[in-house]
């Protein structure tokens, strides 16, 4: 052990005769070890939220969206799905049609997307349709009945001829709406009469409702095959949109406009970072913002270093004049009280690491915080600490013990022998 950590170890370690600033020494240690557990916690939920987040949004969305520029559909989608999910990167490729509906059952009605999907594509892209909790989503991979009007047969009691739903799990609570239910779907496209524009409505049969985890998916969203939706939206054979899941999901961007310039001119992408940029942007932001807030706790117990040295720079002058007159250089007699400073930095960020990341894995495998699914679509708090947070808050710790050893270390240099002696 080289001069300067053996007499700083000595320091931390004798018994003083004011017992004050070793109680002082105590708090630092654990003060920056409670900042730093404290801070590896916080992390490790907002990490946990974001991964959770990301997961569901990725199971819920494509990847990558492709649609014309002027909105008006794309004619050749088949042609365009098989050449197109043969490009690098991409590993599936499914058409969709989204429209606007009102969804109404007797009194009560709904503002809804309808989304009509072919389900064998869908499932590649998306894992929405295995969400289903109530029902099947299997109706929706039958062949339609006709090609024509959609099939409403004349008898309300018969419902197996409506064309199939998927509604979302809170919107199906708020029209009261269950597997079997017959609801009126309004599309606001409807049809030009001498009297204006009509709307055009459609009954459809609820085969299943889903619950996605996410409150905007399980209030406003409906599922529906394409060709249903392309009859009642009178589109004819076209798709709004072809989605695609990538082997890259930070790459999506580029992908897509690598899907751009395959596809032809007239053609852009969004993905589903762009999507929820703002999301993703306000979970980066409150991460910011705790480490701020909770590394405050840290500063204050490199205040309570700044204070302990202090007083150690008091209680030891004569110390240090002696050792100053026995050859000690005033470089050596500093680095001693940085030492010291840093040696208190250095156990109460070891202790706070451990106790941080081990009531982090205890979290996420105990599950210990409860939360309200209705709330917040998890029943509890996810931990997910990440060995790089560990490191940055390990060092920024350590740096603000380093900088409260500064003035103590300079004030114990600047002794002088003579002056501390002169007395004894």
């Amino acid at each position: 052990m080289c001069f300067e950590f053996f007499i700083a170890s000595r320091y931390l370690r004798a018994k003083r005769r004011q017992a004050v600033i070793s109680i002082i020494t105590v708090i630092s240690i654990i003060g920056v070890a409670a900042g730093v557990g404290s801070l590896v916690i916080a992390l490790a939920i907002n990490n946990g939220f974001r991964q959770d987040l990301q997961q569901r949004l990725l199971g819920s969305t494509a990847h990558v969206n492709l649609m014309r520029v002027e909105n008006s559909g794309i004619l050749n989608w088949e042609e365009l799905v098989s050449r197109l999910q043969k490009q690098p990167h991409v590993l599936a490729a499914a058409p969709a049609i989204y429209e606007q509906v009102l969804i109404s059952r007797g009194a009560r009605a709904k503002g809804a997307l309808l989304k009509g999907v072919l389900p064998r594509d869908e499932r590649r892209v998306s894992e929405m349709l295995d969400t289903v909790k109530f029902g099947s989503a299997n109706a929706l991979a039958e062949a339609p009945q006709s090609q024509g009007a959609l099939p409403q047969p004349k008898n309300p009691l018969d419902t197996s001829g409506f064309p199939p739903l998927l509604l979302g799990k809170d919107m199906a609570d708020e029209l009261g709406a269950t597997v079997g239910s017959v609801l009126l779907v309004t599309s606001p496209q409807g049809e030009l009469t001498p009297f204006g524009i009509v709307p055009k409505y459609a009954r459809f049969r609820v085969a299943g409702i889903f619950q996605s985890g996410f409150y905007d998916y399980d209030t406003s969203w409906a599922f529906t095959r394409l060709a249903d939706a392309q009859r009642l939206f009178s589109l004819g054979n076209l798709a709004t949109v072809i989605e695609f899941k990538v082997d890259n999901i930070y790459r999506a961007r580029e992908i897509g406009q690598e899907l751009e310039h395959a596809a032809g001119p007239g053609f852009m992408s969004t993905n589903w970072i762009e999507q929820n940029k703002a999301l993703f942007r306000a979970l980066r932001l409150e991460g910011v913002v705790t480490f701020i807030t909770i590394g405050l706790i840290v500063f204050v117990a490199a205040l309570n270093i700044l204070i302990s040295l202090i007083m150690m720079v008091m209680e030891k002058t004569r110390d240090i004049a002696v050792l100053i007159s026995m050859g000690a250089r005033r470089a050596q007699v500093r680095r001693i009280f940085i030492a010291q400073g840093v040696l208190i930095g250095v156990i109460g960020t070891v202790l706070g690491l451990v106790l941080g990341y081990v009531a982090s894995w205890a979290g996420a495998h105990y599950r210990l915080i409860s939360l309200s699914p209705e709330v917040y679509s998890i029943d509890y708090v996810p931990f997910a600490a990440r060995p790089l947070h560990g490191i940055l808050v390990a060092l920024v710790a350590l740096g603000i013990s380093f900088v409260a050893t500064i003035y103590p270390s300079w004030s114990a240099a600047r002794i002088l022998p003579a002056e501390a002696l002169r007395y004894e």
